[in-house]
């Protein structure tokens, strides 16, 4: 890779499949390959985000530089307390969450859960709400729905802590079809669940050449998610193990070293041939880039934001973890649903909350104008599966 600006860099990208060859694909948000900038190199102590990022969340959420500095402060101690708080709880834990306008943390709990139990939750720093099931119950029941066939009138499906109920999420003008309507009875028969209704079904977004620095696989057009040492994790859909990579001059890059779509919606691609990586999530001109120091995950209710090639910074909140996102090529399990808006363009690219990645764009519903939602495939679920250890400065 021949360059001298990471503000040149592609971002990941989302398309759809018909096989791994098919023609429409798209660029997305990316980490970077290329050399690092005074930013990448800055010997100063860490700020709580970089500009860019709170430029972007005071955009999205209407909020003053101290809100958002505020906002990532509360959510970097949620994210700490939460596995002290599920570990007090123990089988008593329902769940957890984060309140977006007061920064508070509650964890939920069976009415099993002793005095003892509720004082270590609250000395974890969690508030604390009594909920009728366990997440293993919510869980359980999940996955029990994980089996059923869903038709492609059903979008998704996960666990809300809060509605301490399995949410189904279906596409409103195919909620009386016969097929969903049998689903949706199945899913009943499995454990507490809610039915709630989303615009349209889930899918991944297909679109054309747009700008940034994509890579490319056959005619497949894609874009980098995070940095790893030795290459970049991406969207699964992307190309299949063993593909040849591409950058956007058309040197080589590497190949795919693992690939999963659907199932999963995770890939990894070697670096080599005079391109190298660096912890950046690029903000493409419009907000500077932001560093990545790390990948703790956060909480649901949390804020994050998503860098994309055709829509660039967008930020939101976590609504749900561990759902099942049914695209029309298969079931992808263990997403994460968030308000983020995202386009054709937008898929493959990182998402990150404050300086932890988070994860890689999958796929969503809506758009930028009217709103959406939008999943990805969580950062560390694809570190451990291929053994990778992310970059980060």
């Amino acid at each position: 890779m021949r360059r001298t600006r990471l503000t040149h860099a592609g971002v990941a990208a989302l398309l759809m499949i018909g096989s791994w060859t098919a023609a429409g694909t798209l660029p997305a948000a990316a980490s970077d390959t290329g050399p690092a900038t005074s930013a990448a190199s800055s010997p100063t102590a860490p700020e709580p985000a970089s500009a860019g990022l709170l430029q972007a969340m005071q955009r999205d959420f209407g909020l003053t530089r101290s809100e958002a500095e505020a906002r990532l402060s509360a959510e970097r101690r949620a994210t700490d307390a939460v596995p002290e708080a599920r570990e007090a709880a123990g089988s008593a834990y329902g769940g957890a969450w984060l309140d977006s306008t007061d920064g508070e943390l509650t964890v939920a709990v069976t009415e099993e859960a002793g005095a003892a139990t509720l004082k270590a939750v609250r000395a974890a720093g969690a508030a604390v709400r009594t909920v009728e099931h366990s997440a293993a119950t919510l869980d359980a029941a999940k996955a029990r729905i994980d089996r059923l066939d869903a038709p492609d009138g059903v979008s998704s499906w996960s666990v809300d802590p809060a509605a301490n109920t399995v949410v189904v999420n279906v596409a409103r003008e195919r909620k009386n079809d016969n097929d969903v309507r049998r689903f949706v009875a199945e899913a009943r028969e499995a454990g507490p669940v809610t039915v709630r209704t989303v615009r349209e079904p889930a899918r991944t977004f297909a679109a054309g050449t747009v700008g940034g620095d994509p890579y490319y696989t056959g005619n497949v057009r894609c874009s980098i998610g995070f940095s790893v040492h030795g290459g970049f994790v991406t969207a699964g859909h992307c190309g299949g193990a063993g593909a040849a990579v591409r950058g956007w001059d058309g040197s080589h890059i590497g190949h795919f070293q693992g690939s999963s779509f659907p199932g999963n919606d995770y890939a990894w691609v070697n670096v080599g041939s005079g391109w190298w990586t660096v912890p950046v999530v690029l903000g493409w001109g419009t907000v500077p880039d932001q560093l990545v120091r790390g990948s703790a995950e956060a909480p649901v209710g949390a804020s994050v934001c998503r860098s994309g090639s055709t829509t660039r910074w967008h930020c939101g909140r976590v609504l749900a973890k561990n759902e099942t996102v049914n695209y029309s090529q298969g079931a992808v399990h263990q997403m994460t649903k968030t308000s983020v808006c995202a386009q054709p363009g937008d898929s493959g690219g990182a998402f990150i909350s404050g300086d932890q990645a988070q994860g890689v764009t999958s796929g969503g519903w809506g758009n930028c104008s009217s709103g959406g939602e939008t999943w990805f495939q969580p950062v560390n679920e694809i570190l451990n599966r291929y053994g990778l250890t992310l970059h980060t400065a």
